[in-house]
């Protein structure tokens, strides 16, 4: 696997919240959510996103817009204009003074705003728990991304557009799906752009040394690797592999190893219902006692509240 396709695997949207959001001049709401990962998709007209704090983005038609949690941040048609309603955590929407707007902006199946025929348009989809995107993941992001229409093509927009409005069986797991696929192509094409703040590991890939290193830890994480062991492989002294791995990845190998292992194993709790020895033998721990001990030590959380957390 390569490392970009390590990196993209984790997005698995399960219920996620995606609508078609239309108005009309002015308009503004204020999402509070908490949501971890959140895409927005410029259909018609524009928009501005204003976060709290940080650079507001102008986004046009084919504009697209990512947002991490759990920061605040405002969608309008202009600064300047003030909160409409107010999202919360658990899709919940109310007016800026407190009064509950829940079906008041309902235009529809899954279609949001103040008229159907606004000159704004978006597609907004939420990742609703941060167990559907790999922690790996939204590490690597900024706070908000935007991707010009002119810098990716996406040709997912005429299908999310039909497929949002549908209502028919297994139409959540349809959206499910095209949500992580869009997420996945507009990363995909952030990564390449030379803005991207890419972690200081992926960037480390094309050192012939340190990028063997990492992709034999990638690849294997259940070796019993040591830094000498590493070394060796990788051609060079255990003091020169340590030093190079520091000063490129900005950990030590057998740091950078263990933070490895633990992504992983959050990953499998989240992903699959394999047992806690059998994800410790996976991923390089002795026992599950082991694994146990260093994921609490890193998340503050045991394996089994990790995994108590997992969308159902």
């Amino acid at each position: 696997m390569d490392a970009l396709a390590g990196l993209l695997e984790g997005p698995r949207a399960r219920g996620a919240f995606m609508i078609r959001a239309c108005f009309e001049p002015p308009w503004c709401v204020r999402i509070e959510d908490e949501a971890p990962l959140t895409v927005m998709l410029m259909v018609r007209g524009d928009a501005w996103i204003t976060p709290d704090t940080g650079d507001r983005l102008h986004l046009r038609a084919g504009d697209l817009a990512i947002a991490r949690g759990p920061d605040p941040y405002t969608c309008a048609d202009d600064p300047g204009t003030p909160p409409q309603a107010l999202i919360l955590p658990g899709a919940e929407c109310r007016y800026p003074d407190g009064r509950s707007l829940n079906g008041v902006m309902d235009l529809g199946v899954r279609t949001w705003g103040d008229r159907p025929d606004g000159s704004a348009v978006l597609l907004i989809g939420t990742y609703l728990m941060r167990g559907e995107i790999s922690g790996r993941l939204l590490d690597a992001l900024p706070p908000l991304l935007s991707l010009p229409s002119g810098a990716w093509r996406c040709p997912l927009t005429p299908l999310l557009m039909e497929e949002v409005v549908r209502d028919e069986p297994g139409q959540e797991v349809v959206l499910d799906r095209l949500l992580d696929l869009l997420v996945i192509a507009a990363l995909r094409a952030w990564f390449s752009r030379p803005e991207a703040a890419t972690p200081a590991w992926y960037r480390a890939l094309a050192d012939p040394v340190v990028g063997r290193v990492l992709r034999l830890v990638q690849d294997d994480p259940a070796h019993p690797w040591t830094v000498g062991l590493l070394a060796a492989e990788a051609g060079v002294s255990r003091a020169a592999l340590a030093r190079r791995f520091t000063d490129l990845v900005g950990e030590p190998p057998m740091t950078y190893l263990t933070g490895w292992r633990l992504a992983l194993a959050a990953d499998r709790l989240r992903d699959t219902d394999h047992t806690l020895d059998a994800i410790a033998r996976q991923i390089g721990y002795g026992s599950a006692f082991a694994l146990s001990s260093a994921f609490k030590r890193v998340y503050g959380i045991s394996p089994q509240e990790h995994r108590a957390l997992r969308p159902r």
